[in-house]
Parts: C-alpha cells; structure tokens; sequence
C-alpha cells in the first residue's frame, strides 16, 4: 500500500487531500471524489499507484492529439483509474467516473516496453494522468534516463505545490480547456476554471503544450465563449501554442446533436485570424477542407509543413524546428 503526498491529517482519523482544488475532506474507510485516493487508517493510500485500468498499446503521437511534438511518432499509452472532474459529456467515463478492475504496471514493464516498441516515450491518457501523482514521480524520472518522453494528455485540474514537484519531469502536455466559462466547469464539469488557467500558464513556461477545445453545440459554442478562449490563448499564451477544437459526439450523460462541421469550419477560420495553429479533431472526413484542417502551414510563408490525413503523416516539410521552404521557425519539436 502506497502512501500518497499532499494530504494533511485532521482529528477522529478523518484527512484532508491536496492533491487537486476539490481539497477532499475523507472519513476512515471512504475515498475521495476521484476514485484514486482513499483513507486507510487515518492516512491516504494512493490506490492508482502502480495500477493501470487499461493495457498498454502504442498509439500515434497525433492521437493525443500532439500534432507540435515529434510528428509522426509512435507513443505507448496507458491509463489509471479515476479523474478530478466529472463531465457529464465524458467520452471515457467507463475507466474515469466508475471503478475498474486494475492491473499492476511497473516502471521498468512499461518502459522496457516503450523501447522495444519504438516508442517515442510514454503518454499517461485516457482518463486523468494526475491521479498516478505517485507513480508518476517514480516513472518519469526513470523513463527520462532511458531517453524517452513523457506526455501528460490530462484537464489540467491541479493545486499549484504538487504540480510544481511535477512539471520539471513531463516534456509535454495536452491539455483540455473545457470552457472560457466558469459556470460551464461549475454546472457540467463539477469543478473551476481558473486551476485550469493556472496550469496552463504554469506548463507552457517549461514544457510543450498544446489545448483541446471539444465544441458542445449549446453549452459551449457561443461567439462569446469562442472569442474569450481564442482570446485568452492569443493573448496569455501566444499565437504559437497549438489549439485543436475537437468535434463533439453524444455520450455520457449528454444527447446533444453532433458539434456541425460548419460550425467547427468557423470556429477554425475564426481563430486563424490571430493564432498560426489550429486544428480540427474528430471530423473523420478525408475531402479537401477536412485534410486541410488538419495540416500545418507555416506561418510565414504559408507553404504546408505537415499534411495529415487522419492520425497519419502524408509528407514533411519542416526539419530541426525550420521550414523547409523559407527556413523560419515554426515551433515544431522534431
């Protein structure tokens, strides 16, 4: 049994997490919102640590989606069991929002596994990454030694202290912004906006980082809500920081129509006024517009640098972070 960092002991054997801003208040015997903390005898036990609810497979790096990091790559996935919010839209809610059978999953399996696949690194996904805190400053050091990345595809819910402890040792990060709308985490996500903002700006100091935004028609999808998230990324983070708008589906607690692909056609051109990459996620076409939504154009010479068709690399034309066509910077990580 592992104990868990972050957490603080109160009276009658009751504790009190840390590890993310909900800040649980946990009796003897019961467990935290998320799934992957309990108390045990007055002290929290990291249920997660060394426990994955998935199996491990390579997926392409594009799959995070990480289209700035390695492009073309192949990253061997896993996940544990739990998240920090509660989507009521969550397309993973099966291994996130509901308890799973576990397996064990050691440091060295995982990266004896990563090298002999070819993977590029790990990427801790699926669910939410932040819950393997422990397991994650045990792996990622290691995983480091070996040379191989460590990628964190997560919602960026985080306390400041414990994620400082970690950053140092992830190379990069997708991160979800849910919403430029604080009632929008309150009501449909259970939680805040602003750790998310936090983490964000936190991450792209020392990391990579890339933003997925999944346009919810009604819920999240105003001009407003819209402007205020390109806004806010072209303003706070900068034109370079790579945002996909994701197509949402119906799943979960949510039977909304299908995000038209009209919209998210707007949403993009909108957003290319003030930021050089944009992508559209989950649009499953393979005419003109769609490959074009999800191709790379330098934003000096507007010349493309990646064509994807799906998660697939079709041609390259940008090597060591250059253009291969006017030879400016285009903020890839090769």
């Amino acid at each position: 049994m592992q104990e868990a960092l972050f957490y603080e002991k109160l009276d009658n054997r009751r504790v009190r997490c840390n590890l993310c801003p909900h800040q649980c208040l946990i009796n003897e015997g019961k467990s935290g919102r998320c799934l992957a903390r309990s108390n045990v005898g007055g002290r929290i036990n990291a249920r997660t640590y060394e426990r994955m609810v998935t199996g491990m497979q390579n997926d392409p790096i594009e799959k995070k989606p990480l289209y700035h990091f390695y492009p073309g790559s192949s990253i061997l996935s896993l996940a544990p069991n739990g998240c920090t919010l509660s989507c009521s839209f969550c397309q993973n809610w099966s291994i996130a929002q509901t308890e799973q059978i576990t397996r064990s999953i050691t440091p060295e399996r995982a990266i004896s596994k990563a090298l002999n696949s070819g993977s590029v690194g790990l990427a801790y996904t699926y669910s939410e990454p932040y819950l393997w805190y422990e397991f994650l400053l045990e792996i990622a050091p290691q995983a480091r030694e070996k040379g191989l990345k460590n990628v964190m595809v997560t919602n960026g819910y985080y306390e400041q202290k414990p994620f400082e402890k970690l950053l140092p040792h992830i190379d990069a990060f997708n991160i979800d912004l849910k919403a430029m709308d604080d009632d929008f985490y309150h009501r449909i996500c259970k939680g805040s906006l602003a750790p998310v903002l936090s983490t964000i700006k936190q991450a792209v100091k020392s990391s990579h980082v890339e933003l997925t935004n999944l346009v919810i028609p009604t819920l999240n999808d105003s001009d407003e809500q819209i402007t205020r998230l390109i806004d806010w990324v072209a303003d706070e983070l900068g034109p370079n920081v790579p945002l996909h708008f994701s197509r949402y589906f119906p799943s979960h607690k949510v039977s909304l129509p299908p995000t038209p692909l009209s919209r998210l056609f707007e949403i993009r051109s909108q957003a290319m006024e003030k930021l050089n990459y944009v992508y559209l996620g989950n649009i499953g076409g393979m005419d003109e517009a769609s490959i074009k939504a999800d191709t790379t154009f330098c934003p000096h010479c507007h010349k493309p640098l990646i064509v994807r068709v799906g998660y697939y690399l079709e041609s390259m034309a940008c090597h060591n972070g250059s253009c291969d066509h006017c030879s400016e910077e285009v903020h890839i990580i090769q």
